[in-house]
């Protein structure tokens, strides 16, 4: 394996700490939230802000969850840049709490089950929706191995296609793979409509439904920038035997801030 490739943080010293004992101590406190003993998930959503206004909502959901020792984080393509479909299957990730490997193998095993899938690195670089996940989950599982997926196209055939592919790369496995699905809710409207926006994409996800997801963030204008990565999460979900979805928390960035004209919505889901 070629561990040569090191992706560097875009977006340390921004959205979390850039130093490695203040990011510690910021995301265990986010962790430590968790009342109730972690439960063994097929998938998770979590919201990928900034800490100061989505952490606590990330942190609840990861503390939600027992961590295997190997991810796949499905994020969307903010940036534009690279591959509509793009994979990085070798090297690692450079965090302020450390690297963390890439799993090649199931990497490996995922671009032959879906072809479409395509080695880039560029789509990876300056995109901040995986990134921010990474500290939590290393925290939980310090033997973590990753792949890291960045979704630029949004046609339901495709998503669903991958989602398949990855169950069925999961089923041949005899281990636990956690499916991370990176999205924030609806953006930038009031308060009040994106809470009732985002309720009628989180009833579609509670129910496990990935095409009325798709069907219903698309049409009806729910800028939920990660639905991508969502509807892939549901579909293999659903294919590896899930039987319920949780919401375990939610908030928007007005929680926060005190802005409720303008805001952001976090959720954060465990599907088991």
């Amino acid at each position: 394996m070629n561990t040569t490739v090191v992706r560097r943080p875009a977006v340390a010293g921004r959205f979390y700490p850039g130093g490695p004992e203040d990011l510690r101590a910021e995301a265990l406190g986010y962790l430590s939230q968790a009342n109730q003993a972690p439960v063994r998930a097929l998938g998770v959503i979590a919201p990928h802000a900034g800490y100061v206004y989505s952490g606590h909502v990330a942190g609840a959901v990861f503390a939600r969850v027992e961590i295997p020792r190997r991810c796949i984080v499905l994020c969307p393509n903010h940036t534009g840049m690279g591959r509509a479909l793009a994979i990085m299957s070798e090297g690692s990730w450079e965090t302020p709490l450390g690297n963390i490997p890439i799993y090649a193998e199931l990497a490996g095993a995922l671009k032959k089950r879906f072809p479409a899938l395509e080695e880039d690195s560029a789509a990876h670089r300056a995109e901040h929706a995986a990134e921010v996940e990474l500290p939590f989950l290393l925290l939980q599982q310090p033997q973590l191995q990753f792949v890291p997926i960045a979704l630029g196209r949004g046609q339901f055939e495709i998503l669903e296609q991958l989602g398949m592919a990855i169950a069925d790369v999961i089923a041949a496995k005899n281990e636990s793979i956690l499916i991370v699905a990176s999205s924030d809710m609806n953006h930038y409207e009031s308060d009040a409509v994106t809470r009732v926006k985002d309720h009628r994409a989180l009833e579609r996800i509670l129910a496990l439904d990935p095409r009325g997801l798709f069907d219903v963030v698309t049409q009806q204008d729910i800028s939920m920038c990660g639905f991508g990565p969502a509807v892939v999460m549901l579909t293999a979900a659903r294919k590896l035997g899930a039987k319920s979805a949780e919401l375990v928390k939610y908030a928007t960035s007005g929680d926060i801030s005190g802005d409720r004209d303008m805001v952001v919505g976090y959720a954060g889901v465990v599907v088991a």
